[in-house]
C-alpha cells in the first residue's frame, strides 16, 4: 500500500503542477513585485530517516527574518502571532496555505508526500529523542494529521503524538480525509500560535553541553 501511496503522490503532484502553473507563476510575480527576490525559498529539512533535502516554499517574510527572530521570541522554531516580519503577500499565502504549493515539486521528486508529518529543520530534528524520531520513518508531507488538528495552536509534544498516531493508523482513506479537511479549512482563522517550551529547553540544554 505504501508503494501505491508513493505512486499516487507523484501522479497527483505532476497533475497539480501543470494545472496550477498559471497560479504558481502569478504568486511568484506578486512576491517579486512586492518585496523583490527571492520569490521561492529552499530550506534544508529532515526527510525520511532524517535524510536532508531542500524543501521549497514561497517567501512570506522579509529578507532578514532570521536576524529579527531573537527579538520576537525565545522559541527558535516558533511562529509568532501577528508577526511583523510577514509581508503583504505572505499574510494571504500563509492563511490559505498557498505558500506550501512549491512543495509539489518535492513530492514529484519523491522527497515528500502529499500527507505526512511536516518536515522539521535539521537543527530541530537533531534535538529529537528516540521517541520523536519515529516521525522520520515516513516521508514528510505538505499537510498532515497535526496540521488539521491544531497546527501552531498546539505545543510540540502534542504535535509529535498526533504525527505518531497518524503513522500507526495510516491508510489511504485516512490520507483522503486529511486532504479533504485541509481544503475545507483553507483560510480559517482563529488559531493562536503557542510559544513552545520544549524547543526552548532542548536548545538551551544543547548549548550547555
Amino acid at each position: 500500500m505504501r508503494t501505491v501511496k508513493r505512486a499516487l503522490d507523484r501522479i497527483a503532484a505532476a497533475v497539480f503542477l501543470v494545472l496550477l502553473s498559471p497560479i504558481l507563476a502569478a504568486i511568484a510575480l506578486w512576491i517579486l513585485l512586492d518585496g523583490g527576490r527571492p520569490a521561492i525559498l529552499g530550506q534544508e529539512r529532515a526527510g525520511k530517516h532524517g535524510k536532508p533535502f531542500r524543501m521549497l516554499k514561497y517567501r512570506t517574510m522579509v529578507q532578514n527574518a532570521l536576524e529579527l527572530a531573537p527579538k520576537l521570541t525565545d522559541d527558535p522554531f516558533g511562529v509568532v502571532e501577528n508577526d511583523p516580519r510577514v509581508t503583504r503577500p505572505g499574510g494571504l499565502l500563509r492563511r490559505t496555505g498557498l505558500d506550501e504549493l512549491p512543495q509539489l515539486w518535492n513530492v514529484l521528486r519523491g522527497e515528500m508526500s502529499l500527507v505526512g508529518p511536516r518536515p522539521d529543520l535539521l537543527e530541530q530534528a537533531a534535538n529529537y529523542t528516540d521517541h520523536d524520531r519515529r516521525r522520520l520513518t515516513v516521508e514528510p508531507g505538505i499537510t498532515g494529521w497535526s496540521q488539521v488538528n491544531g497546527r501552531e495552536s498546539i505545543a510540540w509534544p502534542e504535535r509529535i503524538e498526533q504525527d505518531l498516531w497518524y503513522i500507526d493508523h495510516w491508510s489511504l482513506r485516512l490520507d483522503l480525509k486529511i486532504i479533504w479537511r485541509t481544503f475545507s479549512e483553507l483560510g480559517r482563522s482563529g488559531e493562536r500560535p503557542v510559544e513552545d517550551k520544549m524547543n526552548i529547553e532542548r536548545r538551551r540544554a544543547k548549548e550547555r553541553v
